[in-house]
């Protein structure tokens, strides 16, 4: 008598049909939580890359099950190395020199690792490591914002009608006892009368909240703009 344990791990139609789910299921999971945020890979997406790995998975054992030689384990480090092309395509640069969409782009790759550890067979590796990702992607996600909320220490974008202001007002930083990193002026696309904008990196010391500092830093009259970025 065939055990379920032989037919799970063999590549048949129930298996391939188990494997298929578990990936879409898995893959939606992970996807839900990017899709909420309106990144530019959500729940169909994550679910697509979860179901293609597992799909190639499911192909390479097949080939090495029917034909046999070869290596099992080939198509999937075609995969691991490919995916990248999709992760930079959600990794973009703001106006104002901020990387975006990086965890998006981990959390595709990561998908794409838990669809070949399905397809593969390798259940409990895709379950244990999906639900991992899912609590990175979630519960962690707070954990990373209450660390930059207790860090002392921010970068700003700001708007000052000419240079000459805008010095007024890194002068007006110190004098608040706050420490200025740096200054990058930045170029404005739509410039207005002469208008410059430039990243202020801001540090302090003692326990003051981030709300706080932005409050102080928008009463100055020398600026026309002041943004947290």
């Amino acid at each position: 008598m065939v055990e379920m344990s032989d037919v799970l791990y063999e590549v048949n139609i129930f298996s391939v049909t188990v494997r298929v789910c578990l990936a879409m299921l898995l893959g939606g999971i992970l996807g839900i939580e990017r899709g909420r945020k309106h990144r530019p890979a959500g729940f169909r997406t994550y679910m697509l890359v979860c179901l293609g790995t597992t799909i190639v998975m499911l192909t390479n054992q097949y080939v090495y099950e029917r034909y046999g030689g070869g290596d099992p384990v080939r198509m999937g480090a075609q995969v691991i190395s490919g995916i990248g092309f999709l992760g930079a395509g959600t990794i973009i640069v703001t106006g104002h020199n901020q990387v975006k969409g990086l965890t998006t782009a981990a959390g595709l790759w990561a998908a794409a690792c838990v669809g070949l550890a399905v397809g593969i067979g390798f259940y409990e590796g895709a379950v244990v490591g999906g639900m991992a990702v899912v609590l990175i992607l979630t519960f962690f996600h707070r954990v990373d914002g209450l660390i930059l909320s207790k860090s002392r220490r921010m970068e700003v974008y700001v708007e000052a009608e000419n240079v000459k202001e805008l010095t007024r007002f890194l002068k007006s930083v110190k004098q608040q006892r706050l420490e200025v990193g740096d200054a990058f002026l930045e170029s404005l696309e739509h410039q207005e009368a002469g208008r410059v904008g430039a990243i202020v990196i801001v540090k302090w010391k003692g326990k003051i909240c981030h709300e706080d500092i932005i409050s102080k830093l928008q009463d100055s009259p020398e600026i026309c703009h002041l943004e947290e970025i």
